[in-house]
């Protein structure tokens, strides 16, 4: 079986992970690991190093950050770039703009999350979240300053819903790329 090693911009996105892998990890594949750094240039200056000391037989990576203010283009390639001087299986995946895009995708989660009216999933602004230039204050005004990134990812997560009708194509795309990696059946 593989094991799975993600390397994280923030701990935020550690915390969504560590709850969604539970719902997509068969209970006999090895724990995940995780790495969360501090911000994307901490990301990218530890990649290599950390990929490359890599030794568990086995195992596949996970690298993911937030696009932001960045061509999302750009950045994937910087990251393959990185990733491919290791020689190890490894996916890339980027937060469009920012991992507050995943939760936007699905309202109702941050509804049960926050004990809070959202707005409609159906309204123009909420239909494609990744275009939202900055999520994060979205989920700050939806949640009348309730949403903090830490806990708001240990809120939300357990209530996304990962059959794909998450309003995110980031979101959906991160989980059907971690599936192909782990080559479990969708």
């Amino acid at each position: 079986m593989k094991t799975l090693v993600c390397l994280l911009e923030e701990r935020s996105a550690k915390e969504l992970l560590q709850i969604v892998l539970k719902e997509i990890l068969p209970p006999d594949m090895p724990k995940p690991f995780f790495f969360s750094f501090e911000g994307k240039q901490d990301l990218e200056r530890n990649i290599v190093r950390k990929i490359s000391k890599w030794h568990i037989h086995d195992s596949v990576f996970l690298v993911m950050r937030d696009k932001d203010a960045a061509d999302c283009i750009e950045v994937k390639t910087h990251l393959v770039a990185l990733c491919n001087q290791t020689n190890k299986p490894c996916l890339v995946r980027i937060a469009c703009h920012e991992l507050e895009s995943f939760y936007l995708g699905d309202l109702q989660a941050v509804s049960q999350a926050f004990h809070c009216a959202v707005p409609s999933q159906r309204s123009r602004k909420y239909r494609d979240p990744d275009h939202l230039s900055r999520p994060s204050g979205e989920l700050e005004k939806i949640t009348k300053g309730a949403y903090q990134k830490i806990s708001g990812s240990q809120g939300i997560a357990p209530f996304l819903r990962l059959d794909g009708s998450n309003r995110s194509r980031s979101f959906n795309v991160l989980i059907e790329g971690i599936k192909r990696l782990l080559e479990l059946d969708s």
